[in-house]
């Protein structure tokens, strides 16, 4: 399988004469099956390569006993090829370009080896045992909601672990009350009452399994949020145009990224349903595509605009080819769905880049546009909630502040004509 990626026999031949030459037609095997760019696989290559000399100096002879040499290897190559690095963040990426591929083949050569654990433990496991199971098993909580609990414990944990508290049992009223002071006092509203909801099911929790005497959910204050007192952070159409027309459209990346703002802009649609969107859900014979599996738990069809059909259209005939079935995918291998992240954040890039200035830029600005400008276009607000999948009328009520020209038609005095 080197041959996929090596041109010359002679090279191939010097590769399968090495220490871990079998191991690497192996290796060639799995990249290709991940669809691996080839300058990336040559640059593992080149370390592996390294790696197979460096442990034959040092006279192993077994595969087994190659995990045992990866951190001097790291090391070596620190003194050898990290001459360059000036700052931590340059011998961090010394190292990791050293680690990747070498525990790579170790995970395909070598039974039982796992390798650096990339994803985070679950924070207070050992304080608070059970709670994550209490959040996904007997709560239901979704994915994207237990990210944020575990972003919350860990701010907490970070917190006691500064106090040297290891004993949950330890807390008290005026502690709690100090973490939500000093860990909110930059928050948002919205940020602050997240954090104290986290808190009040942790604390709750921890009384019903005895780590605590008292419920200490009560010493969590309840803040007050009131209902429509935000205003959306919609911009106005030009720019919505004018970050579409900022959009380089010569790259595969310009392609994609233009199919997907014009998507959200057009439709209002949210950045985990652009992100979910399938080829199978668009139906090009009738025009129309489908979004599946709403936050409502609804589903919509939509009719496809010609301007937003020609984007996408454009954008597949440079898709990267993949099995991977979702229309929007990564630009490197290997190719996987984006996600709804990332199409909120080059949707904050674009924003940025056109030089529009919006409170908290992202996927939702563009959905905020959308909506005002159906308001703007006296569209009712039934036929608004169920275009852009809102779950109750009181949540698109809200845009009701931003009619700006009712608004203007009130301070002219016609009045009547606009009640």
């Amino acid at each position: 399988m080197l041959e996929h990626y090596f041109i010359r026999p002679e090279s191939t031949d010097r590769l399968r004469a090495l220490l871990l030459g079998p191991a690497l037609d192996r290796y060639a095997e799995w990249l290709a099956s991940r669809e691996a760019a080839k300058a990336t696989a040559l640059r593992h290559f080149q370390t592996l390569v390294q790696f197979s000399r460096f442990v034959e100096r040092r006279g192993v002879r077994n595969f087994s006993e190659l995990a045992d040499q990866l951190d001097a290897f790291i090391k070596h190559r620190l003194r050898t090829c990290g001459k360059w690095c000036r700052t931590a963040k340059d011998r961090r990426k010394v190292r990791s370009d050293s680690r990747a591929p070498v525990e790579q083949l170790l995970r395909l050569v070598v039974p039982g080896f796992l390798g650096t654990v990339r994803q985070r433990p679950w924070p207070m496991q050992a304080t608070a045992p059970g709670f994550l199971d209490h959040l996904r098993d007997e709560r239901g909580t979704r994915p994207d909601t237990l990210r944020g609990y575990g972003h919350h414990m860990r701010v907490f944990e970070r917190f006691l672990q500064s106090l040297y508290i290891v004993d949950l049992s330890e807390l008290t009223p005026a502690l709690v009350g100090r973490f939500l002071l000093e860990s909110t006092a930059r928050m948002s509203t919205w940020g602050r009452q997240g954090r104290a909801g986290a808190m009040r099911v942790l604390l709750r929790y921890l009384h019903r399994q005895g780590i605590t005497a008292s419920d200490l959910s009560r010493a969590v204050p309840r803040g007050r949020m009131y209902q429509q007192a935000s205003i959306p952070r919609a911009i106005p159409w030009n720019d919505v145009q004018r970050v579409l027309a900022s959009i380089d459209r010569r790259s595969v990346r310009g392609k994609r990224d233009y199919a997907i703002l014009i998507l959200l802009a057009t439709y209002g649609l949210r950045s985990q349903e652009v992100a979910a969107l399938e080829l199978s859900a668009i139906d090009w014979q009738h025009s129309q595509f489908h979004v599946l599996g709403r936050k409502a738990g609804n589903s919509t069809t939509y009719p496809l605009a010609a301007s937003v059909g020609e984007a996408i259209i454009d954008y597949l005939r440079s898709r990267p080819q993949c099995a991977d079935r979702h229309v929007f995918v990564t630009l490197m291998a290997p190719y996987r769905s984006v996600g709804h992240w990332a199409v909120s954040g080059r949707a904050s890039y674009y924003l940025r880049r056109a030089g529009v200035k919006v409170r908290r830029a992202g996927s939702h600005t563009s959905r905020h546009s959308c909506v005002q400008r159906l308001v703007e276009a006296d569209v009712p607000f039934k036929q608004i909630g169920d275009y852009v999948g809102h779950r109750s009328e009181a949540a698109t009520q809200v845009y009701a502040k931003v009619a700006i020209h009712k608004l203007r038609a009130l301070t002219l005095g016609d009045a009547e004509d606009v009640l």
